[in-house]
This record gives C-alpha cells, structure tokens and sequence, in this order.
C-alpha cells in the first residue's frame, strides 16, 4: 500500500515539475480505510499541479505517530486528537503544529468551533454560580459536550457539583447523581450507558434529570427539548430556569446575525433572556454584546512536525487548494481525509502547538475530565507484546474521547498468571476464549461481563457456525468426495472454521489420522497464513490489484486482506471463481455479502453437511462443522456490581466508538499485520453479558474436543 502510494506520487511530482523548479511534495498520512480516495486525491491533485503524496497508517492514532516520527508530513485531527498528539512521548522532538484550521463559511473569522453558554430568564434571582441549586436545567444530550462534559467539568472546579469521585459509583454515575441533586429537574436524554440494563437502571435512579423531556420515560433521542436548540426550546417553554447550549445555536433561536448570516425574525425575544456567567453575572442577548462562554470546543485541523518551519506557506496554500479542489470535484476524499463539508473550508492559521490550541479554548480539562474514583483505572491484563502495543493505544485514545474509567495495562506470561492476577485484585479485566470461561469460574473466580459479537450469521450467544460450501450444482455429496479435490479456507491455524473445525472433523471421520494430513488429502488449496512454499498456498493469488509480479509474490498466502482469497469472503471468492471445489468459513461470511464483495450470491451456495448430504443455507443449524465460541472479557466475581458495572460501560462505551469509527482507531481487525489481538479481527461490536448466557459447559467441550489444530 504504503510503495503504490509513494511511486504514484513520483511520478505525479515528475509530470508537475517538468516545465517548472520543483516543489517539496508534502505527505499525508491517512487511516488505511481511506487508501482508495487517498490514490484519488494524489491523482486529482497532480493534475492540477499541486501533488500530494500519501502513506497510509493503520488509522487516525498511527497517522499522529507516524508524523511525530517525521514517516508523514501532515494528518487531520480533531481536538481529541491533538490531545494525543500533546500527551504523546514524540511531542518534543516532532515538534507538532497545527497550522490550518477546519472552519465553517458561516463563521469563517470565529475563534473556536463552537463556545459553550448557559442561558437563563432575565428575571431569575441568581447572582452566583451556586444560586444554580434546586433550579430546572436543560441540556442538549448526555456526553455532549456544550450540555453536558464542559458544565460538569467547570461547575465541578467551581465546588458547585460535589462528590464527584465517589468510589461506589461508576464515573457516569457520579456524574449523573451530582446533577440529579444540584438540579430540582432537567432534561438530559440519550443513552446513559451503552448497556441497556445499566441505561434503564441509571433512568430509574435519577429520573428527575429526564422529567423536562418531550417523553420522560423514554428520555432519549429525538426529543424537541434535546439538541443545541431543544435545549433552549426547553427554557423557553418547558419550564426550564437555565440552558446549556452554543452561542451559534442562541443566535439562530432569536433571529440574530450569525456570521455571514443576517438577522431573521422569530417569535422569540432575546430580550426576555440572558448569558449567564461563570463569575455570576449576566449578560444581555443581542447583535452587538459579546456573550460571555463557559469554555469552548476548537477546530479540528491539520498538523504537521517541525520538519516544515520553513515550508509553512507553501503547506498552507496547498491544503486551502486541496480543500477548493475537493469542494469543486464534490469528492470522498475531501470528506473523509480533509474532515471538510459544504458547510466548511480550509483556513491557513498562525501555527500554534496542540497544546496551546486546546487551553486558550479552555478545553483541555474537558478532556481530561474523570469523575470516578482517581485512584481507580480499569487495569487490562494481557500476555503477549502486541495485545499490550494495542492495549496502550486503546486506553490512550479511549481517554481523549471520554470513556472512562481510564484504562491501564499490565503484562504477565500468560493467560493463568493473568486470570490469577484478576483473581487477586492485581487486575480488573482480561480476555479469554470462551472454551476457557467455564475452568476460569471455577478456578479463579472470574465472572463473565462482555462478549464479541460478530453480526449477522452468529448466534444469539456470538457462536460462529463453522462451514463446508459447495457451488450449487456441486456433485459432491460427502467429506470422502473431497479427496485430491481442491480447497479454500478463511485462514490457517487458529482459525476455527477454516482450519480447525474442517481438520478435526476429517480426523473424527477416519478420513486423516493426523493434523499435517489435510496437506495431501486435498490436491491443492489456499490457507493463508500456511507456510509458503507448501501445497496450502498453491491455489493462492496474492495481491490481485497490483501489475507488480513483485508484489503479487509478496502478498500470496499472506493472512491480510493483500491476499485476495483472505478471510471467509475471500475463501468464497476462490470458490465462485472455480479455483476451488469446497471452502471452509463462518457462516457470518455468507450472511454478511454484498455486491462489494465479488464473492457472488447466497443462493450460488450450499452446504456439505459432516454425515453427508447437502443443504441450503438457512439449514446450518443441521449441518455444520461445530459452533465456535467468541472471545469474553472476564473480571472477578468478588467485585460488587457498581464496580462491575463501571467496568461494563467503560468497555462497552470505547468499543461503541471505536466499531463506527475505525478511522480514528481500529479497535477490530489486523493490527500492524498482527492477527486476533486482544480481539478476533472480525469482531463488529461488544455486547453485555447478563444472567442469560449458559453456554459454558458446552464451549469447554467445544474446546476439549477440537483443540488448536
């Protein structure tokens, strides 16, 4: 990925500067998701004589890395990220700047992104910030920032909002306790935990916080007293004494000018309202007053190292031309590697270290807020260098995006002294197969608190039915037909369905007496991930996209997404193109294609029951090779439930994130080349495990039976 950007990207700078001195070709780094819009960008770029090269990083996190280490010139972040970049131990040898400025075309002097008020009726007898007690306070959502992180985060500093770090409660909950009792009643809907149970629990403890909603019950989105302007709509109308929302917003809800935008009349009268202060006093709403703010949320951005001091304008001047290009070629790229819209552009601005940028917004403490215990981080045991690599980045990112508690990671040998290590109050978490739960109840007192999950295909319990399918028509009737056949798999050892399920069901037939066998019981196949030079890799094609017989070599059988027959997709990719006769996969594979794939249709393919026979699809509950158990996150049952719950929504709320934005860290799949770490690569999300899950028993007898061929 990393040699076809950078050779475009040569001869995009040979085309530009043959008639003219070269230029310094600046890079960007981008999350890997985006290579194809990054090729696109390059090509659009070069065409009009300002080329950009890429390299693309494994996502947002890396990009910020791999630029402090002076691998990339420039990244697009947002605040948070710039908070990384602060805390990240290159900060004083890269030399991060940020040095143009994601601003809107509506406010394109503004300072800040947006600034954080709070409104109240003119007439409220209030003079100081602890007059706010017992009043009716109006948010715009839970863990939003203008309605929620900034006033806790200030009010809490102010000695306003108490006992804040309670140990029995989770940081959510002292949060929500601490404005259940400063405030008589509210409205602050959303999800309050990631998992539903605790969500329901937290609505029922402190339901006075929900009772200015539209729906108190429901107290969630959408709700006409949610959001920037429900928020005002609430004080305006719903009995409401305070609002939390952004100046913007304001002005918009009184018809004031915004910005370019000039004034409108509404049926609202700014005159019965005002900006209420940090310092107690009040301030009037109208065109020409500066309303006094709270804190406020910066731009995102681009930043670059020191390496560039010298090139600064020429940086500028290409980024605002890449963000016109992109706005005028209407294309992905601009979007998703610039962070730019129709609403925005692209404004050179003083460089300033992310540092600063953050504190003069006074949002730095936004950030670092943590309302739990202080001395108490979720510690994640794990038992090998990778899983610790990623372990750190997680609780690094997780951190600068607002899941808490705070995550820290230990390392031992292995996963006993881990379990033990959990068992003993020396760590909080750890992740073990399922097969393994049972021995670890029993053992070490662990109990079971959240599951992979793995979308459509898998069961209600995340089991993964591991399978043999056949082309419609196929002749083949039984696992004894398949001998000197040809064969495609999802992957290689540790892969269940594409290796062990197939290898110990051949054995349990008397087909092959050892693991090696499956080797020449098939004519040839495709295993990624096998050794190279063995008959597992003969049907492999490598990097199909590239005309580089270098790089196809490269990347044939390699266990990545290079390898076109990679993965369950991928097995059926080899199949559908007759590569193959048979392919061994999950079922989560079948159930999940699209045209996208180009590994055909469901109803193109059948199923090779174990006893023989065939069967369609939706028959797998009959025929499959067994059902593979997911990865679970256990903890100690010696904790009490606040503490397992605080556990429960610190895991639940970074893997949220993290599963709908990969580009900011890839939390599911491949890391750095590495496979399965932490979690299995084709994880979707993480669910909740309650008193439901009764599968145990049976996932050690899955695991005591197949092995790890």
């Amino acid at each position: 990925m990393l040699h076809k950007f950078m050779v475009f990207a040569v001869c995009a700078v040979a085309a530009a500067s043959a008639t003219s001195p070269p230029l310094r070709v600046f890079t960007m780094c981008i999350p890997e998701l985006y290579s194809k819009e990054c090729a696109k960008m390059m090509e659009d770029s070069a065409s009009k004589g300002f080329p950009i090269a890429c390299i693309s990083g494994r996502d947002r996190y890396d990009c910020i890395e791999r630029v402090g280490k002076k691998e990339a010139d420039i990244v697009a972040v947002d605040p948070e990220d710039m908070y990384l970049a602060a805390k990240n131990k290159l900060t004083e040898k890269a030399g991060y700047k940020i040095v143009e400025q994601v601003r809107t075309k509506e406010e394109p002097e503004a300072i800040y992104r947006y600034e954080a008020v709070a409104v109240i009726h003119k007439d409220l007898d209030i003079n100081n910030v602890q007059g706010l007690r017992g009043l009716k306070s109006c948010h715009t959502g839970v863990g939003r920032n203008v309605g929620y992180k900034i006033p806790i985060t200030k009010l809490t500093a102010m000695g306003v909002l108490t006992d804040i770090n309670n140990p029995e409660y989770s940081a959510r909950e002292n949060e929500l306790r601490a404005l259940s009792t400063l405030f008589d009643k509210g409205c602050l809907v959303g999800r309050w935990s990631p998992d539903p149970a605790i969500n329901q629990r937290l609505k029922e403890t402190y339901n006075n916080m929900c009772a200015l909603c539209e729906s108190p019950d429901v107290c969630d989105y959408p709700d006409i007293y949610s959001g920037y302007e429900g928020a005002l709509r609430c004080l305006a109308h719903n009995g409401g004494d305070i609002a939390w929302t952004k100046v913007i917003y304001v002005k918009r809800f009184f018809g004031l000018p915004v910005g370019v935008t000039p004034a409108v009349s509404t049926s609202e009268n700014p005159a019965d309202f005002r900006y209420f202060c940090p310092d107690g006093s009040k301030v009037p709403i109208d065109a020409n007053t500066k309303p006094c703010t709270w804190a406020a949320r910066p731009w995102q951005g681009y930043m670059t190292n020191g390496n560039d001091a010298n090139n600064l304008d020429h940086i500028q001047r290409e980024l605002t031309q890449l963000g016109q290009l992109g706005e005028n070629e209407k294309a992905n790229w601009w979007k998703d590697l610039m962070l730019l819209d129709e609403k925005t552009l692209a404004v050179a601005a003083s460089p300033v270290s992310p540092e600063e940028h953050l504190k003069s917004a006074k949002y730095m403490d936004v950030i670092e807020r943590n309302s739990g215990a202080p001395e108490r981080d979720a510690r994640w045991c794990v038992w090998n260098e990778n899983a610790l690599n990623k372990c750190r980045s997680l609780a690094r990112a997780a951190f600068s995006r607002d899941a808490r508690p705070r995550f820290d990671c230990l390392l031992e040998k292995d996963e006993a002294s881990c379990l033990k290590a959990v068992r003993d109050n020396g760590a909080d978490i750890t992740v073990i197969d399922g097969g393994s739960v049972k021995q670890a109840i029993d053992n070490y007192n662990v109990k079971p608190i959240v599951a992979e999950t793995y979308g459509e295909g898998s069961t209600k319990l995340s089991e993964r039915p591991a399978l043999a399918v056949l082309k419609s028509g196929s002749s083949i009737n039984g696992l004894g037909d398949l001998r000197g056949k040809k064969s495609c798999h999802s992957g290689y050892t540790g892969d269940f369905a594409g290796y062990i399920a197939p290898t110990h069901i051949l054995k349990q037939k008397g087909l092959i007496i050892g693991s090696d066998e499956i080797e020449s019981y098939f004519s040839k196949s495709c295993v990624p991930g096998a050794p190279a030079d063995s008959k597992l890799c003969q049907l492999c094609v490598g990097n199909i996209e590239s005309d580089d017989d270098q790089v196809k070599a490269a990347t044939k059988c390699r266990p990545t997404n290079a390898e076109y027959y990679n993965g369950g997709k991928g097995a059926l990719r080899c199949l559908k193109k007759g590569d193959g006769d048979v392919a061994f996969l999950p079922l989560t594979a079948l159930q999940q294609l699209d045209e996208k794939d180009n590994a055909g249709k469901r109803e193109d393919y059948v199923l090779l029951c174990p006893d023989g026979g065939q069967a369609p699809i939706n028959e797998w509950s009959r025929c499959n090779l067994g059902l593979e158990p997911p990865r679970i996150i256990v903890s100690s049952a010696g904790k009490t439930p606040n503490a397992l719950e605080e556990l429960k929504h610190g895991i639940l709320a970074a893997s949220t994130l993290y599963s709908k934005n990969p580009d900011l860290l890839r939390l599911f799949g491949a890391w750095d080349d590495k496979h399965n770490v932490l979690f299995k690569d084709d994880v979707k999300q993480l669910m909740s495990i309650d008193n439901t899950w009764d599968k145990w028993d049976a996932w050690k007898n899955v695991q005591q039976e197949y092995g790890n061929h």
